[in-house]
């Protein structure tokens, strides 16, 4: 019998194509592991891993066939983030706004298909979106997703201010980007903007911004608590010049594209939960094997055996099984075929699903601390990282608290937080959006 994958503790029901997808991740794994400890303490992604996820072909996970990808899907992201978060969290987190990126060119394309843009729109669409999956899948090239800037809005997760000026050939981009992984080390940044002529939400735009180009450099060096080796310095833009052929600056092009979502904005954000998931499975594993081995002087018992001990396991467990459970629902949710509920009733899954699970996978870190005790409480290894790296979700995207007072409002108002909103939008609100 054939030995399963990591991505099984979620899907037990992979299919053998989703199986044959996870073997290429159990491949990289072993490496990733080694390197954790060191990334972590340099805070940078190590050199060499964006390499080792090309050849193995996962910097196209969910890029169709077409474009030289492996054709993956929610549950192959979702498994593999949760996997790479079981022997890196960093490197989980900069592949998840990797393939984030595959959005901008999946969603256009079915927003083609349902006949969302003109005649005259569609060809700019499509050749975008062409561009981006090619890029990800048969080019093997690295993008990283800058969206987040430090700015905030009291209606939405983000409030777009960088703009884009026309010029001769492209666009002028002026901005700073507060949140992106990869930055520095992607080989193009995915940048969203609002056109300088163009109000509200129609004005936001995107564009692929090459690593090397002139006006563009990372913000100075981020020091977060967690995820330090995901090389997320953010981005500054100083009249950084994209020729016409890397934008997609049709107005409202974007945000017809989000609307074929089958989750909250751009979906696939359970994928990023599903990280944290995966750095408690880790942690967890670590600490009942340390005091599974680690016997007493006197009985020669597990340590895992003293009453202490198995009232945190019990504990752990339950923690580690909700955050499997909310995992496994809300990708049932937003991947299912045909839909199992509608999207406004997915989208109030996901606000309380992201604080759940990652609450969840705090406890667990704290409970393999625990379990390891004052000797294995160590900055760098597998239970130092995994508490701060953990932390992390408390805060990322939006903390539980949020999730809830946005459910309760879906459900009371009729109003939500949206995702993306544009400093005119904000000023000039046309009432909240869900």
């Amino acid at each position: 019998m054939t030995s399963k994958t990591t991505a099984e503790l979620v899907f037990p029901d992979l299919t053998e194509a989703e199986r044959e997808r996870a073997r290429r991740v159990e491949s990289v794994l072993p490496t990733i592991a080694a390197a954790a400890e060191s990334a972590d303490e340099h805070g940078a992604l190590p050199e060499g891993h964006l390499k080792l996820l090309g050849d193995a072909g996962l910097l196209g996970l969910v890029v169709p066939e077409e474009f030289g990808g492996l054709g993956g899907g929610l549950r192959d992201l979702a498994a593999t983030t949760y996997a790479l978060g079981t022997v890196c969290g960093s490197t989980a987190l900069a592949f998840f706004f990797h393939c984030s990126s595959s959005s901008r060119g999946m969603l256009p394309l079915a927003a083609l298909e349902a006949g969302l843009y003109s005649e005259e729109e569609a060809p700019d669409v499509r050749a975008f979106a062409h561009k981006v999956l090619h890029l990800m899948g048969r080019d093997k090239k690295a993008i990283g997703n800058f969206a987040s800037e430090a700015v905030k809005a009291s209606n939405a997760n983000v409030l777009i201010r960088t703009t884009a000026t026309r010029t001769d050939g492209g666009w002028l981009l002026n901005g700073e980007k507060s949140f992106g992984c990869l930055s520095g080390s992607a080989d193009y940044y995915l940048v969203t903007a609002r056109r300088d002529d163009v109000e509200g939400l129609d004005a936001l735009t995107l564009f692929l911004v090459p690593r090397t180009s002139a006006g563009a450099r990372p913000r100075a060096p981020w020091t977060g608590l967690g995820m330090r080796a995901s090389d997320n310095h953010g981005l500054v833009l100083e009249d950084c010049f994209v020729p016409d052929e890397l934008s997609l600056a049709v107005p409202g092009a974007f945000t017809r594209a989000t609307q074929m979502s089958r989750g909250s904005w751009v979906g696939n954000q359970i994928a990023i939960a599903s990280i944290y998931a995966g750095i408690a499975q880790g942690a967890w594993a670590f600490a009942l094997d340390r005091t599974m081995r680690a016997t007493f002087a006197d009985t020669g018992k597990p340590i895992a055996s003293s009453p202490m001990h198995q009232v945190i396991i019990g504990e752990g467990e339950r923690h580690l099984a909700e955050a499997h459970l909310w995992l496994r629902r809300q990708v049932d949710l937003e991947a299912s075929d045909p839909p199992l509920l509608p999207k406004n009733e997915v989208v109030q899954s996901w606000k309380l699903a992201k604080g759940a699970i990652c609450e969840h996978a705090h406890e667990v870190a704290l409970s393999a601390l625990k379990m390891c005790g004052t000797s294995g409480a160590l900055m760098g290894n597998v239970t130092g990282r995994a508490v701060r790296d953990t932390a992390m979700g408390l805060v990322q995207a939006f903390p539980a608290e949020r999730g809830k007072l946005d459910l309760a409002k879906m459900i009371v108002e009729n109003e939500g937080w949206a995702g993306l909103t544009t400093t005119d939008s904000f000023q000039k609100p046309a009432g909240a959006r869900s």
